[in-house]
């Protein structure tokens, strides 16, 4: 069996920051122990990481990898998708398998697993993306949930593509309760929203910074609103994504402050970037069209807050790129017509690390929004997004003194441009630790194609969300039977 000894680093958790040396067994970790205390063995590989920050491998909770959408797909196969992510600091991603409209939720996920499987250089789930709400759909997610599929994406956006009513919302909440899942909403009103798109191609209005003006933030704090009422009627945990909004914050707020399970990611492109990007020249502001769409700077603040008091629980990337060139160009003249999604997988650790820069957010709780908080909630601790004695080995070295630059001339994503060209970072990543094995060696891509397993989650539990007491915390001195 292997033996990987992490030395000389600051251990990051969820619950603090310690000296602590990390040893690891075969594919797990095997204990936490005092700084210098395991004696010199040849048989072990000793990974240096002073000066470094050695925290949990990220967890991507919201990726499209070779996602269909609007006559093309997404640029990322999971492939190439997950390489880019490995190069971030993310060991897990759980993407979007989509039930066919018409076919079964079990035909979506093979269909997705047969893509992934193979391909994947980090371990990878699925939610399931319901865009055909039937009774003998939702019949299928109890053996789902059983067979580790325990979260389930619905539409109040996109009719006649992928949007569910409020009745066939209503009965997907009531079987997720029982069967043990959660539900996960794109919540913006997408009745109203194609009234005001009609309106706006009427007016001669095509260009691109028009799909943010028909998405306007109040259409998202209505539908979040209206999503926690079905949630609350169907005793369902709720869990919003890409919240962009102050007025859908708001609404994840009031029911928090009331005890109801609703909990809510928002992204990178939401706490970085501006609405006035979609009205650059020519195409250009078709790079940045994503839905919802990037919000004025008065949203950003609220985000930020919402990071720092716990409305928001996750930060996740929604990453669906698509290329300039034959894709993005797709919506020349025609807004709607854009295709949906910005890159991104490849820099949430770092981008969010900006935030323990500025100090918006302490380092253990980039830890928690960026892999301990998404593994809770979704059935994936403490296997994963920890460092336990027996977790997965999924852990990053982190650099926090590195300065570099975003640019689409050196990420590894199979996309033509970045939304964040020419962003200084301060901090970034050095060696990543995939399930034992080293897959990124200062900054090298070492892992290989089908590293990655598919892994099942557990159904959602109340106690496994963020929050809820550690039994003695991570940075206790713990060892297993044989370690030394």
């Amino acid at each position: 069996m292997s033996r990987l000894l992490v030395e000389g680093g600051t251990v990051v958790t969820s619950s603090g920051a310690a000296a602590a040396d990390i040893l690891v067994e075969g594919e797990r970790i095997a204990a936490l122990l005092t700084p210098g205390t395991v004696p010199v063995d040849p048989g072990t590989t000793r990974i240096d990481a002073r000066g470094k920050l050695v925290v949990p491998g990220g967890i991507d909770v919201h990726t499209h990898m070779e996602m269909p959408f609007g006559g093309t797909h997404s640029a990322d196969t999971f492939s190439t998708g997950s390489r880019a992510a490995a190069h971030g600091g993310t060991t897990t991603i759980v993407d979007f398998a989509i039930q066919p409209r018409g076919g079964s939720a079990r035909q979506g996920l093979e269909t997705w697993m047969a893509r992934a499987e193979g391909s994947c250089a980090i371990d990878f789930g699925f939610h399931l993306i319901l865009s055909d709400v039937t009774e003998e759909v939702l019949k299928e997610v109890y053996g789902l949930v059983q067979d580790g599929v325990t979260s389930y994406k619905l539409f109040m956006a996109y009719p006649g593509v992928f949007y569910s009513d409020d009745g066939q919302i209503l009965r997907a909440m009531q079987t997720a309760a029982e069967a043990g899942a959660m539900v996960m909403m794109h919540a913006e009103n997408g009745i109203a929203i194609d009234v005001l798109v009609e309106q706006a191609l009427a007016a001669g209005r095509g260009e691109a910074k028009m799909h943010g003006e028909t998405r306007p933030s109040v259409l998202e704090g209505e539908a979040t609103h209206r999503a926690i009422v079905l949630a609350g009627v169907a005793g369902c945990p709720l869990y919003i994504v890409h919240l962009s909004a102050m007025e859908a914050l708001a609404e994840v707020s009031a029911a928090r402050d009331e005890g109801r399970l609703v909990f809510a990611e928002t992204c990178p492109q939401y706490l970085f970037l501006d609405e006035s990007l979609m009205a650059g020249p020519g195409q250009e502001g078709a790079k940045y069209v994503c839905s919802p769409p990037i919000r004025a700077g008065a949203h950003r603040e609220a985000l930020w807050r919402g990071l720092r008091t716990d409305d928001l629980s996750v930060v996740a990337t929604d990453h669906c790129p698509f290329c300039m060139k034959d894709q993005k160009e797709l919506g020349r003249d025609d807004f709607s017509k854009i295709p949906n999604g910005l890159p991104g997988v490849e820099h949430r650790m770092d981008l969010l690390y900006q935030g323990v820069v500025g100090n918006r957010i302490s380092l253990a709780r980039w830890v928690e929004l960026t892999s301990t908080a998404p593994s809770r909630l979704f059935g994936l601790h403490p296997a994963k997004g920890s460092l336990l004695p027996g977790a997965d080995a999924d852990i990053v070295l982190y650099d926090p003194s590195r300065q570099h630059t975003l640019s689409a001339a050196d990420h590894h994503m199979a996309v033509d441009y970045s939304a964040y060209e020419g962003m200084e970072v301060t901090g970034g990543v050095d060696t990543v630790i995939s399930r034992g094995q080293v897959v990124i060696e200062r900054g090298v891509f070492t892992g290989r194609e089908g590293h990655g397993r598919f892994v099942r989650r557990e159904p959602f539990s109340c106690t496994g969300t963020p929050g809820q007491p550690m039994g003695g915390g991570e940075m206790a001195d713990r060892s297993t039977e044989g370690a030394r």
